[in-house]
């Protein structure tokens, strides 16, 4: 994240070049995919509202909200403009069609963060080597290995923030939808507290994303790279 490369600087008079970039890019791409897949679920289910307010498009402009692209700069985490629908428009229930549109989000960057370590995994046939040398070594191969790692991470945090089950996030809605009826009416009064929730959530920071985010991403990725990084 910015603050950590900035304090990173400050104590060492270097800045991680490679890891800002990789968090610029992911949280472009990041966003974009994320936010396009809601209005393609949304589309694919019979809902002509995303098409029509230009959310069907895999141009960035179209999904980037700017607080939220700052809280991903800031935080490492963040969100873009919310894909307007309407549920009942959905070929599917009021509570299972939003749940699908919501779920299409996460989903996306998964893919995308596997489909990165899929071509990470072949570097060291392209070039002769292997992982744990293009993870240690400084050699500009290296730099390719530690930028698409950057971004595949980054873009984990971004698909497995919004599962967590706070509103406006994608879990919240997710979990509305899995829920029985009865304990899904009971859940939605946590909608209120969702804005506090947030900010909780920004204040701590790593004490409580640490377990519950950054640390499952960091696994994830190990496993899908191949080499804890």
């Amino acid at each position: 994240m910015i603050y950590q490369l900035i304090m990173q600087w400050r104590a060492t008079g270097q800045i991680d070049f490679t890891g800002l970039v990789g968090l610029l890019i992911a949280m472009v791409f990041g966003i974009t995919v994320h936010e396009f897949s809601h209005a393609l679920a949304a589309t694919w289910l019979g809902d002509s509202l995303p098409r029509r307010q230009g959310r069907l498009t895999l141009q960035p402009a179209a999904h980037l909200d700017v607080v939220g692209s700052l809280m991903f700069l800031v935080g490492g985490f963040g969100w873009g403009k919310p894909v307007q629908y309407n549920p009942y428009a959905l070929r599917a229930s009021p509570r299972t069609g939003p749940a699908i549109v919501a779920v299409a989000g996460p989903l996306a960057n998964l893919i995308l963060a596997t489909l990165i370590a899929i071509f990470i995994r072949l570097m060291p046939i392209v070039f002769g080597t292997s992982l744990r040398v293009l993870a240690l070594s400084s050699s500009p191969a290296s730099t390719l290995f530690n930028l698409l790692v950057d971004i595949a991470y980054y873009i984990l945090i971004l698909g497995f923030f919004n599962l967590i089950p706070v509103f406006p996030l994608d879990g919240f809605t997710i979990l509305q939808g899995l829920l029985p009826p009865e304990l899904a009416e009971r859940f939605e009064a946590t909608r209120q507290y969702g804005f506090f929730i947030m900010i909780l959530l920004l204040v701590a920071g790593g004490s409580i994303l640490g377990p519950i985010l950054y640390e499952p991403v960091s696994t994830l990725l190990d496993l899908l790279i191949g080499i804890r990084v």
